[in-house]
């Protein structure tokens, strides 16, 4: 039976979610299926999608494909990176305190708070008048 060389890692941010899939090769990253330069334009949001390799020093020593959907491109940028962490994991136990230390394992629970009812917003009251 052939050896597996593919290591899945899911990441989330608030309501972004993200399948990656890492294997040996030469760097190449595909974000639903573009280029990840195309699908991530801002240089913040392409930093924080490397941060992963760059902390462990194994830039361009694997090649990512990405399904990732929901939220916006910052969300779906820290998704990735959280999905890139854990799938680094799976590769090397020993990676562990580096990304625990950087914060790339855990997963960051801020999301938009619902709306309740009788009230416009989630926390927005309707004017109050005594008379």
């Amino acid at each position: 039976m052939a050896q597996n060389t593919d290591f899945i890692g899911t990441g989330r941010r608030k309501t972004a979610s993200a399948r990656v899939r890492i294997a040996p090769g030469t760097g190449k990253i595909l974000v639903n299926g573009r280029a990840f330069e195309v699908y991530f334009p801002l240089e913040s949001q392409r930093m924080a999608v490397l941060q992963p390799f760059v902390v462990t020093a194994t830039t361009g020593k694997y090649d990512v494909k990405v399904n990732v959907a929901g939220g916006g491109a910052t969300g779906q940028a820290g998704a990735v990176r959280h999905g890139i962490a854990r799938a680094l994991l799976e590769v090397d136990a020993a990676l562990r305190p580096l990304l625990k230390a950087e914060g790339f394992l855990t997963r960051d629970p801020r999301m938009k708070e619902r709306k309740k009812y009788g009230q416009p917003g989630a926390r927005k009251r309707f004017q109050f008048s005594k008379r």
